[in-house]
Protein backbone atom coordinates (compact mmCIF):
# COMPACT_ATOMS: atom_id res chain seq x y z
CA UNK A 1 0.00 0.00 0.00
CA UNK A 2 2.83 2.28 0.64
CA UNK A 3 4.36 2.00 -2.52
CA UNK A 4 0.52 2.54 -4.03
CA UNK A 5 0.41 6.22 -2.39
CA UNK A 6 3.86 6.92 -3.68
CA UNK A 7 3.54 5.76 -7.45
CA UNK A 8 -0.12 7.74 -6.71
CA UNK A 9 2.02 10.90 -5.71
CA UNK A 10 4.68 10.84 -7.98
CA UNK A 11 2.17 10.77 -10.89
CA UNK A 12 -0.01 13.79 -9.19
CA UNK A 13 3.69 15.42 -9.53
CA UNK A 14 4.21 14.33 -13.28
CA UNK A 15 1.25 15.54 -14.01
CA UNK A 16 1.56 18.64 -12.03
CA UNK A 17 5.04 19.45 -13.52
CA UNK A 18 3.86 18.91 -17.35
CA UNK A 19 0.77 21.10 -16.39
CA UNK A 20 2.63 24.06 -15.18
CA UNK A 21 4.86 23.34 -18.30
CA UNK A 22 2.42 24.15 -20.64
CA UNK A 23 0.24 26.77 -18.44
CA UNK A 24 4.35 28.31 -19.03
CA UNK A 25 4.95 27.97 -22.45
CA UNK A 26 1.13 29.32 -23.56
CA UNK A 27 1.53 32.48 -21.40
CA UNK A 28 4.72 33.08 -23.01
CA UNK A 29 3.31 32.52 -26.74
CA UNK A 30 0.52 34.57 -26.05
CA UNK A 31 2.49 37.47 -24.20
CA UNK A 32 5.92 37.15 -26.56
CA UNK A 33 6.13 34.70 -29.35
CA UNK A 34 2.95 35.25 -30.81
CA UNK A 35 2.87 39.56 -31.00
CA UNK A 36 6.23 39.20 -32.37
CA UNK A 37 5.16 36.51 -34.56
CA UNK A 38 2.29 39.11 -36.27
CA UNK A 39 5.40 41.57 -36.28
CA UNK A 40 7.61 39.40 -38.61
CA UNK A 41 4.59 37.96 -40.76
CA UNK A 42 3.24 41.66 -41.66
CA UNK A 43 6.67 42.48 -42.04
CA UNK A 44 6.95 39.87 -45.21
CA UNK A 45 3.48 40.32 -46.15
CA UNK A 46 4.60 41.32 -49.46
CA UNK A 47 8.40 39.69 -49.55
CA UNK A 48 11.36 41.85 -49.21
CA UNK A 49 9.67 44.31 -50.86
CA UNK A 50 8.83 45.92 -47.75
CA UNK A 51 12.40 45.83 -46.24
CA UNK A 52 13.66 47.25 -48.90
CA UNK A 53 11.49 50.22 -49.41
CA UNK A 54 12.02 50.87 -45.57
CA UNK A 55 15.64 50.61 -46.04
CA UNK A 56 15.97 52.99 -49.01
CA UNK A 57 13.80 55.74 -46.57
CA UNK A 58 16.51 58.23 -45.68
CA UNK A 59 14.83 59.03 -42.95
CA UNK A 60 14.67 55.27 -41.79
CA UNK A 61 18.55 54.48 -42.64
CA UNK A 62 18.80 57.65 -40.47
CA UNK A 63 17.55 57.02 -37.55
CA UNK A 64 18.45 53.38 -37.41
CA UNK A 65 22.23 54.86 -37.23
CA UNK A 66 21.55 57.26 -34.71
CA UNK A 67 20.12 54.52 -32.56
CA UNK A 68 22.74 52.61 -32.87
CA UNK A 69 25.25 55.48 -32.28
CA UNK A 70 23.40 56.64 -29.11
CA UNK A 71 23.29 52.68 -27.77
CA UNK A 72 26.97 52.38 -28.69
CA UNK A 73 27.97 55.65 -26.86
CA UNK A 74 25.40 55.11 -23.63
CA UNK A 75 27.05 51.47 -23.54
CA UNK A 76 30.30 52.38 -23.52
CA UNK A 77 29.51 55.07 -20.71
CA UNK A 78 28.03 52.50 -19.08
CA UNK A 79 30.65 50.50 -18.76
CA UNK A 80 33.21 52.70 -17.78
CA UNK A 81 30.75 53.78 -14.69
CA UNK A 82 29.31 50.68 -13.93
CA UNK A 83 32.52 48.61 -13.28
CA UNK A 84 34.06 51.62 -11.51
CA UNK A 85 31.04 51.85 -9.22
CA UNK A 86 31.04 48.13 -8.93
CA UNK A 87 34.50 48.13 -7.80
CA UNK A 88 33.61 50.71 -4.90
CA UNK A 89 30.53 48.99 -3.77
CA UNK A 90 32.22 45.64 -3.47
CA UNK A 91 36.01 46.52 -2.47
CA UNK A 92 35.32 49.99 -0.14
CA UNK A 93 33.56 50.81 2.68
CA UNK A 94 31.61 54.28 3.10
CA UNK A 95 29.27 56.46 4.29
CA UNK A 96 26.03 56.50 2.15
CA UNK A 97 27.05 53.00 0.35
CA UNK A 98 23.46 51.17 0.68
CA UNK A 99 21.99 54.98 -0.59
CA UNK A 100 24.21 54.62 -3.66
CA UNK A 101 23.38 50.75 -4.23
CA UNK A 102 19.78 52.03 -4.05
CA UNK A 103 19.98 54.98 -6.71
CA UNK A 104 21.82 52.52 -8.79
CA UNK A 105 18.51 50.43 -8.97
CA UNK A 106 16.66 53.12 -9.48
CA UNK A 107 16.25 53.24 -13.51
CA UNK A 108 14.74 49.66 -12.51
CA UNK A 109 11.76 51.39 -11.04
CA UNK A 110 11.24 54.52 -11.77
CA UNK A 111 8.66 55.40 -15.33
CA UNK A 112 11.43 55.92 -18.41
CA UNK A 113 8.81 58.99 -19.23
CA UNK A 114 9.71 60.63 -15.57
CA UNK A 115 13.38 60.17 -16.59
CA UNK A 116 13.08 62.31 -19.54
CA UNK A 117 11.34 64.52 -17.73
CA UNK A 118 13.49 65.14 -14.90
CA UNK A 119 16.01 65.71 -17.66
CA UNK A 120 14.02 68.54 -19.72
CA UNK A 121 13.76 70.00 -15.69
CA UNK A 122 16.83 70.29 -15.25
CA UNK A 123 18.24 70.75 -18.92
CA UNK A 124 15.71 72.91 -20.88
CA UNK A 125 17.62 75.79 -22.30
CA UNK A 126 14.32 78.38 -21.08
CA UNK A 127 14.06 77.38 -17.79
CA UNK A 128 16.03 74.37 -16.67
CA UNK A 129 18.66 74.54 -14.00
CA UNK A 130 21.67 74.42 -16.32
CA UNK A 131 20.31 74.70 -19.39
CA UNK A 132 20.10 77.91 -20.07
CA UNK A 133 23.74 78.45 -18.71
CA UNK A 134 24.96 75.75 -20.98
CA UNK A 135 22.79 76.77 -23.90
CA UNK A 136 24.40 80.30 -23.74
CA UNK A 137 27.69 78.54 -24.03
CA UNK A 138 26.70 76.48 -27.48
CA UNK A 139 25.84 73.32 -25.02
CA UNK A 140 22.92 72.19 -26.23
CA UNK A 141 21.47 68.77 -24.27
CA UNK A 142 17.68 67.96 -24.62
CA UNK A 143 16.02 68.13 -27.46
CA UNK A 144 19.43 66.89 -29.76
CA UNK A 145 21.56 64.18 -29.28
CA UNK A 146 23.62 64.33 -25.88
CA UNK A 147 20.36 64.36 -23.90
CA UNK A 148 19.26 61.34 -25.79
CA UNK A 149 22.71 59.36 -24.61
CA UNK A 150 21.98 60.92 -21.04
CA UNK A 151 18.14 59.10 -21.22
CA UNK A 152 19.71 56.16 -22.94
CA UNK A 153 22.45 55.48 -19.91
CA UNK A 154 19.88 56.03 -17.48
CA UNK A 155 17.93 53.27 -18.12
CA UNK A 156 20.24 51.01 -18.70
CA UNK A 157 22.90 52.24 -16.11
CA UNK A 158 21.78 49.12 -13.54
CA UNK A 159 22.80 46.20 -15.79
CA UNK A 160 26.61 46.40 -15.69
CA UNK A 161 26.65 47.38 -12.17
CA UNK A 162 24.04 44.43 -11.25
CA UNK A 163 26.55 41.52 -13.20
CA UNK A 164 29.37 42.93 -12.15
CA UNK A 165 28.90 43.23 -8.05
CA UNK A 166 28.02 39.41 -7.68
CA UNK A 167 31.50 38.34 -9.47
CA UNK A 168 33.77 40.64 -7.59
CA UNK A 169 32.02 38.96 -4.63
CA UNK A 170 32.81 36.29 -5.25
CA UNK A 171 36.22 36.46 -6.54
CA UNK A 172 37.17 38.04 -3.09
CA UNK A 173 40.01 40.69 -2.90
CA UNK A 174 42.73 37.97 -1.69
CA UNK A 175 44.22 37.52 -4.85
CA UNK A 176 44.05 41.27 -5.52
CA UNK A 177 46.19 42.17 -1.80
CA UNK A 178 48.53 39.23 -2.53
CA UNK A 179 49.85 41.10 -6.06
CA UNK A 180 49.40 44.56 -3.98
CA UNK A 181 52.12 42.99 -1.48
CA UNK A 182 54.12 41.72 -4.20
CA UNK A 183 55.05 45.40 -5.70
CA UNK A 184 51.83 45.56 -7.98
CA UNK A 185 50.52 48.86 -8.31
CA UNK A 186 46.69 49.77 -8.78
CA UNK A 187 46.34 49.41 -12.87
CA UNK A 188 48.39 46.65 -12.71
CA UNK A 189 46.42 44.81 -10.27
CA UNK A 190 43.09 45.50 -12.25
CA UNK A 191 44.33 44.55 -15.56
CA UNK A 192 46.58 41.64 -14.42
CA UNK A 193 43.76 40.52 -12.11
CA UNK A 194 40.39 41.94 -10.75
CA UNK A 195 39.61 42.19 -14.89
CA UNK A 196 40.24 38.78 -15.99
CA UNK A 197 38.18 37.62 -13.14
CA UNK A 198 35.09 39.74 -14.16
CA UNK A 199 35.79 39.84 -18.07
CA UNK A 200 32.37 37.54 -18.89
CA UNK A 201 30.46 39.50 -16.42
CA UNK A 202 31.30 42.75 -18.12
CA UNK A 203 30.56 41.01 -21.69
CA UNK A 204 27.00 40.19 -20.42
CA UNK A 205 26.08 43.30 -18.68
CA UNK A 206 27.40 45.17 -21.69
CA UNK A 207 25.19 42.46 -24.09
CA UNK A 208 22.22 43.33 -21.81
CA UNK A 209 22.98 47.02 -21.97
CA UNK A 210 22.81 47.52 -25.46
CA UNK A 211 19.80 45.14 -26.09
CA UNK A 212 17.93 48.12 -23.81
CA UNK A 213 19.70 50.58 -25.30
CA UNK A 214 18.32 49.74 -28.61
CA UNK A 215 15.11 49.72 -27.24
CA UNK A 216 14.61 52.63 -25.05
CA UNK A 217 11.34 54.61 -26.36
CA UNK A 218 9.64 57.09 -23.24
CA UNK A 219 12.61 58.74 -21.81
CA UNK A 220 14.16 59.36 -25.49
CA UNK A 221 10.50 60.51 -26.72
CA UNK A 222 10.51 63.08 -24.24
CA UNK A 223 14.17 64.11 -24.28
CA UNK A 224 14.10 64.06 -28.29
CA UNK A 225 10.67 66.39 -28.11
CA UNK A 226 9.31 67.12 -31.63
CA UNK A 227 12.66 66.65 -33.46
CA UNK A 228 11.75 64.80 -36.26
CA UNK A 229 14.16 63.21 -38.68
CA UNK A 230 17.05 64.71 -37.44
CA UNK A 231 17.18 63.73 -33.69
CA UNK A 232 14.56 60.67 -33.96
CA UNK A 233 15.54 57.13 -33.32
CA UNK A 234 14.56 53.93 -34.69
CA UNK A 235 11.81 53.47 -32.04
CA UNK A 236 10.65 57.16 -32.47
CA UNK A 237 10.41 56.65 -36.17
CA UNK A 238 8.39 53.40 -35.49
CA UNK A 239 5.93 55.36 -33.48
CA UNK A 240 5.85 58.37 -36.19
CA UNK A 241 5.25 56.06 -39.27
CA UNK A 242 2.59 54.01 -37.48
CA UNK A 243 0.49 57.12 -36.49
CA UNK A 244 0.70 58.44 -40.17
CA UNK A 245 -0.33 54.91 -41.41
CA UNK A 246 2.87 54.09 -42.70
CA UNK A 247 2.35 50.45 -40.85
CA UNK A 248 5.05 48.82 -43.80
CA UNK A 249 7.56 50.82 -43.11
CA UNK A 250 6.83 50.22 -38.89
CA UNK A 251 6.49 46.69 -39.20
CA UNK A 252 10.51 46.38 -41.20
CA UNK A 253 11.62 48.77 -38.78
CA UNK A 254 10.15 47.07 -35.99
CA UNK A 255 11.41 43.67 -37.26
CA UNK A 256 15.04 45.25 -37.41
CA UNK A 257 14.86 46.24 -33.90
CA UNK A 258 13.38 42.48 -32.60
CA UNK A 259 16.06 40.85 -34.70
CA UNK A 260 18.79 42.74 -32.87
CA UNK A 261 17.23 42.07 -29.19
CA UNK A 262 17.16 37.95 -30.39
CA UNK A 263 20.84 38.39 -31.25
CA UNK A 264 21.83 40.11 -27.82
CA UNK A 265 19.69 37.12 -26.18
CA UNK A 266 21.79 34.71 -28.03
CA UNK A 267 25.09 36.05 -27.40
CA UNK A 268 23.67 35.95 -23.73
CA UNK A 269 23.24 32.50 -23.63
CA UNK A 270 26.14 31.85 -25.44
CA UNK A 271 28.26 33.29 -23.20
CA UNK A 272 26.38 32.16 -19.76
CA UNK A 273 27.81 29.09 -19.27
CA UNK A 274 31.02 30.77 -19.94
CA UNK A 275 30.37 33.18 -17.57
CA UNK A 276 29.54 30.46 -15.02
CA UNK A 277 32.90 28.26 -16.12
CA UNK A 278 34.93 31.29 -15.31
CA UNK A 279 33.69 32.77 -11.94
CA UNK A 280 33.99 28.66 -11.11
CA UNK A 281 37.78 28.77 -12.22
Amino acid sequence: MASNASRAVGNRSVVLTWFLRILVVVYLGMLIAWPTGLVAQNTFRDGLDGMRNALSDPDVTHSLVLTVQVAVIAVLINLVFGVGMSLLLVRFNFPGKRALSALIDLPLSVSPIVVGLALVLVYNPRYGFFGQTLSDNGIDIVFATPGIVMATCFVALPLVVREVVPVLEEMGDDQEQAARSLGANSRQTFLRITLPGIRWAIVYGVVLSLARSLGEFGAVKIVAGKSIGDKETATLLVQREYQNFHQDVAYSVSFLLVVAAVLCLVVVAILRPSSSHSVKA
